[in-house]
């Protein structure tokens, strides 16, 4: 994984009140499913294009309305070093989510599932690696893992599945 040269990053700083929790913990919802980078307590960061700019102006517009602080700037980081290790933070959340889905899958491709059993799961994963994907801004190797299980899994989930076959599964309780 290499950072592109010169990233512009947008960043919010904020505040959200204590109480009532809710907005608050809608707030830190909302930043995670972005997969921004924690730079400190209050001030998380990402790559700059359209779409985040928009994302985080809507979390700062949320900020404001549950009575808190927002402020978002546009930043570069003065050494290339700080700049490499911002994106690599970023890679390695989005390297141990992908992970975690590649097993999540390998599991689902492994275990005999009922036809609408398997069309759910053959569902929520395809929906979960687009989720981390859209928070992919510095994509490490383990995408393309995860991407290959999910894959399979999918296609194996799509078999319909009988009564013997299920029993011949390994893991499933038959014969290997």
């Amino acid at each position: 994984m290499v950072s592109p040269p010169d990233v512009t990053w947008v960043c919010l700083v904020y505040r959200v009140p204590r109480e009532p929790s809710t907005p608050r913990i809608a707030v830190w919802r909302r930043l995670r499913a972005l997969g921004v980078a924690q730079l400190g307590d209050g001030v998380v960061a990402l790559p700059e294009d359209p779409r985040t700019r928009e994302h985080l102006e809507w979390v700062a517009d949320r900020v404001l309305g549950a009575g808190g602080t927002a402020l978002l700037l546009q930043a570069r980081t003065l050494t290339r070093h700080d700049e490499r290790e911002l994106a690599r933070t970023m890679a390695r959340a989005r390297a141990q989510e992908y992970r975690d889905l590649a097993r999540e899958a390998d599991v689902a491709a492994r275990t005999g599932l009922v036809a609408g059993d398997a069309t759910r799961t053959a569902t929520r994963l395809r929906r979960a690696l687009r989720a981390v994907q859209r928070r992919d801004y510095f994509p490490p190797p383990e995408r393309d893992e995860a991407v290959r299980a999910v894959r399979e899994a999918v296609d194996l989930l799509r078999e319909p599945v009988t009564p013997a076959a299920a029993r011949s599964t390994p893991g499933a309780g038959g014969p290997a």
